[in-house]
């Protein structure tokens, strides 16, 4: 659990069949093996409506997914509430089920974005680049302090590549 307790709910989601695409559910499979207490990790390929009541459920909602425009190793931002998005059985953004859990359940839910940089789109299979492998890494390593500090909004505030460089290079600190 995070500082005061705080429950934490990590959300994977992308298409594990395309090569880096499913960084987001590679990542919750390797996040979940931490077994962090008060945290849980869902796995997803997409986001949808129902993932609503889930964030109701935790006071901080962290979205992971793939991203071919974020920085190397990967971006880190908070969500706003994004109530004029529209809502589809294939398209649900995170700012979208955010406000949706506000709107439904009164939810008050802190709600963060891990975009990890991937490189490889464009083809079909289950393997992720070596590339995007070490983001994911990168990303492992920086959400789980993040996580244990329950820093989500400093790091989400004061998120650079030195804090990315600081994640990796502190694991045997622990």
């Amino acid at each position: 659990m995070g500082e005061a307790g705080r429950t934490v709910v990590v959300i994977g989601y992308g298409n594990p069949g395309r090569l880096d695409d499913g960084l987001g559910p590679a990542f919750a499979a390797a996040f979940e093996k931490l077994g962090l207490p008060g945290v849980t990790v869902e796995s997803a390929y997409q986001l949808a409506v129902e993932d609503a009541r889930t964030l109701a459920d935790h006071d901080v909602v962290v979205f992971v997914d793939a991203s071919l425009t974020a920085p190397e190793p990967f971006s880190f931002e908070r969500v706003e509430p994004n109530p004029g998005g529209s809502f589809s059985s294939h398209i649900v953004e995170p700012g979208g089920v955010v406000a949706l859990a506000q709107q439904l359940y009164k939810a008050t839910t802190e709600a963060y974005a891990l975009g990890i940089r991937g490189h490889v789109f464009d083809e079909f299979g289950e393997t992720i680049s070596e590339k995007a492998q070490a983001n994911m890494a990168a990303a492992l390593a920086f959400l789980e302090r993040v996580v244990r500090e329950g820093s989500f909004g400093e790091a989400a505030t004061g998120y650079n590549e030195e804090s990315a460089s600081n994640a990796t290079s502190s694991d045997g600190d622990r």
